[in-house]
């Protein structure tokens, strides 16, 4: 299945449009060195939590917006393969040298896809999560998340994929773990909804969350719904 290289970072929003224009130099060089999708995800509708949330997670500061974006690879072969290139391309090293955020806030690592449904295409919007899921539950959260994608698909939805932390390092100053507070036997989820826009995302969302087939059991949830991070982005970037 699809290898995901997944990134959340803070960009100030004067900077939209230099980060939109910094995205669109970069992805040639990704699809040249074996990516086959890069999307880049402008925060939009982003909620505060009480445990956690995706402004904490990249400790974005006033005037900052959560930027949620991926690759995608056909493995993770091919996207060791392609940031071994990227990393002696000086092109990239140009590009790395002007960036529009702070680098060292940004969340980056690795997830296996273990869950696809729907095709790959033009989204207009895009829900992300992050879910501290413990190993042992892995096949339960599976199944958890194969429910829930049937009913957004008919809602809506395009995509639902749900990706299982498979090279995620530890951060200097932040990282995907703490984001969500993992504990040693917990692996972090990287996850999206893609809808066409916002508000088929909105009236699917509604409807979603009026089938029955949603309704939480909290006594057999496979994860600590408090430690998830969520929030509603715009498309900002597909290639």
């Amino acid at each position: 299945m699809t290898y995901i290289e997944g990134f959340v970072a803070a960009v100030p929003a004067s900077n939209r449009d230099a980060f939109r224009h910094h995205a669109l130099d970069a992805a040639p060089l990704f699809r040249e060195s074996g990516a086959t999708r890069i999307v880049e995800c402008w925060g939009d509708d982003v909620p505060d939590g009480q445990v956690t949330d995706f402004r904490r997670s990249v400790k974005a500061e006033e005037g900052e917006v959560v930027v949620f974006s991926w690759i995608e690879y056909p493995s993770r072969s091919a996207r060791d393969a392609a940031n071994a290139k990227l990393a002696a391309d000086p092109r990239m090293k140009e590009i790395g040298a002007s960036m529009p955020f702070d680098g060292r806030r940004a969340l980056i690592g690795g997830f296996a896809a273990m869950l696809e449904e729907g095709k790959a295409g033009s989204t207009g919007y895009a829900d992300g999560f992050l879910v501290p899921v413990p190993v042992a539950n892995k096949e339960a959260y599976r199944a958890m998340a194969s429910k829930a994608a049937a009913v957004f698909r008919e809602n809506g939805a395009t995509r639902v994929v749900e990706a299982w932390g498979d090279d995620v390092p530890d951060g200097k100053v932040t990282d995907f773990k703490g984001a969500v507070q993992a504990r040693d036997d917990e692996a972090v989820v990287f996850s999206w909804i893609e809808w066409p826009s916002k508000q088929a995302r909105d009236e699917g969302w509604k409807k979603s969350m009026e089938d029955p087939r949603l309704k939480p059991d909290q006594s057999s949830m496979p994860f600590d719904g408090k430690r998830m991070i969520y929030g509603g982005f715009e498309a900002l970037v597909e290639a």
